[in-house]
């Protein structure tokens, strides 16, 4: 292996940004193109006040996010007939090959995230549906309180259910 394919540590300054397939602007940060990462990519993601990305699934590899800031919410599986939301503080997971369109809930603030996937390629894996995108024009609204499911992460034993908010 040659000196200058040895992995080492980098600072990136996330200055540039760059439009996902997803239809979102993302700030680049630590991926296979911006440190030569091998096994995972991590960014930040403002999503404006009242915006969506475009229904898609990252088809070999999980995400997680945090949100730092605001009201995000994210509609998936099959149809899109799932639903749940977070606030600042909160974790999301999305496995591999799930269909789904994050969101801000908010009309008025925007919301930040920070996303990881297990995957170094910032676009590689991403496949856009946008016969899914029909579906949300057709039920734009989010399901009131009392109709949204509870979220289980299956990690943990039943007592540690986590409501749809």
């Amino acid at each position: 292996m040659s000196a200058s394919s040895i992995p080492t540590c980098a600072v990136i300054h996330a200055q540039e940004t760059y439009e996902g397939k997803q239809g979102l602007t993302y700030f680049a940060g630590i991926s296979a193109q911006s440190v030569g990462a091998q096994a995972i990519c991590l960014q930040r993601l403002p999503i404006p006040s009242g915006g969506r990305a475009k229904a898609h699934l990252h088809e070999h590899h999980e995400t997680a996010m945090y949100l730092l800031s605001g009201q995000a919410e994210l509609w998936y599986g099959e149809g899109l007939s799932d639903y749940l939301s977070a606030d600042a503080g909160d974790y999301v997971y999305i496995p591999a090959g799930v269909p789904h369109v994050p969101g801000n809930r908010s009309q008025t603030e925007p919301c930040l995230a920070v996303i990881a996937r297990a995957d170094p390629n910032e676009q590689e894996s991403v496949v856009p549906l946008p016969d899914l995108d029909f579906v949300l024009l057709q039920r734009p609204q989010a399901p009131k309180p009392e109709a949204r499911k509870p979220c289980f992460c299956s990690a943990y034993p039943s007592d540690h259910l986590v409501s749809g908010k």
